[in-house]
């Protein structure tokens, strides 16, 4: 078995090394071309155009090693059978299984490994990369906000905004409402606008609806117009009405998961963030499943092998693919948890590459 590995081995690797690299020059290219035209508008350097797809290089590693190990597998097998070199391999007992493990190895290997090079690499340069794209390009972000709905820590004051202003960091058209812990109504405040002191939000123009005891059952809403009006009670932070400039994909896990319970404080959706956050661990075993796939479908023909084995491979990775973006949408909408979306793809795709391995014809 170990000579049979070695040879394996002896295809597989240089194959999988020529395909990662090709898969990174055109997804290299790829991004170049989309910004080609604005860098030579605006003269932007030969150096900083280099820099940007350097910091791109770590990213586009990531993207193109599942298609480079489903390309190499794929391309290895169909070789294999279409030479008839596996006849003695299967002559002699050995099953589809016990010959691809190597490759199942290496595709697991590469799961570990990949989590923690995204972790430690792949986020610090993509995140500096952007930043440097968007500079170059004289992109600007604009942080204001519209229709913002955000409940306090403690969950006792509920703030309704139409129009947060972060150059100002002013509100337009508020509603905050106020509730004892048992969630019974305090106070709401109805205003125009609202401008931050420094320490606390001052209201403007609007009217005050408070609760006070009377001798009927309930409590007497009292209506009180203000021109301004203030409290220490309303200390929420500007920042927290700002527009989300955040991203996943350029947080570290820990930072992800902060950000998440933020949001979950505050009353913010999370379930997309929160789906895209599970996603980053069940992705990561991406190499291992295409590579699965590969290897058991490699083992469904007999004619034309190298072919079907190339098209039948990229057809179940693309459906794969599909089935983690449509779980991720329906998780997204609340249509399904957010964990079951981002695992339900890696789950049935496993289930289905060991099946198909198990009743491979040898």
């Amino acid at each position: 078995m170990k000579l049979i590995s070695r040879l394996l081995l002896r295809n597989f690797v240089p194959v999988f090394l020529l395909s990662l690299a090709f898969f990174v020059l055109i997804i290299q290219l790829v991004d170049l071309f989309a910004n080609l035209i604005r860098y030579l508008n605006l003269d932007i350097p030969i150096g900083e155009i280099f820099r940007v797809q350097i910091l791109f290089l770590p990213k586009s590693v990531s993207y193109a090693l599942p298609v480079a190990l489903l390309f190499a597998v794929a391309y290895t097998l169909g070789a294999f059978y279409a030479n008839n070199e596996l006849v003695a391999v299967f002559g002699a007992g050995v099953s589809l299984g016990r010959f691809v493990f190597p490759t199942l190895a290496i595709g697991l290997f590469f799961s570990a490994g990949m989590f923690f090079f995204q972790e430690h690499v792949v986020i610090d340069t993509f995140r500096e990369k952007n930043e440097l794209s968007r500079r170059l390009l004289n992109i600007t972000r604009t942080f204001s906000n519209t229709d913002v709905t955000i409940r306090a820590p403690g969950g006792e004051q509920i703030y309704s905004v139409e129009y947060y202003n972060d150059t100002t960091r002013e509100l337009s058209r508020v509603m905050v409402l106020t509730r004892d812990r048992e969630g019974r109504f305090v106070k709401r405040i109805d205003a125009a606008s609202g401008r931050w002191n420094g320490e606390h939000w001052v209201w403007e123009q609007g009217t005050r609806f408070v609760a006070e005891p009377s001798e009927n059952e309930g409590p007497t809403i009292v209506a009180e117009p203000f021109r301004e009006y203030t409290s220490q009670v309303y200390r929420l932070p500007p920042d927290t009405f700002r527009r989300s400039g955040l991203n996943v994909d350029e947080m570290s896990w820990q930072d992800a998961g902060e950000w998440i319970q933020a949001l979950r404080n505050t009353g913010q959706p999370y379930r997309q963030v929160l789906t895209d956050y599970y996603s980053r661990f069940s992705l990561a075993l991406t190499p291992f499943v295409v590579v699965l796939l590969s290897s058991s479908f490699g083992g469904r023909f007999r004619k034309n092998i190298l072919l079907m084995s190339l098209l039948v491979s990229l057809i179940g990775a693309v459906v794969y693919y599909v089935t983690g973006m449509v779980a991720g949408l329906m998780a997204g909408r609340g249509l399904i948890p957010p964990a079951l979306g981002a695992w339900i793809g890696v789950v049935l795709f496993t289930v289905l590459g060991l099946l198909l391995l198990r009743t491979a014809r040898t």
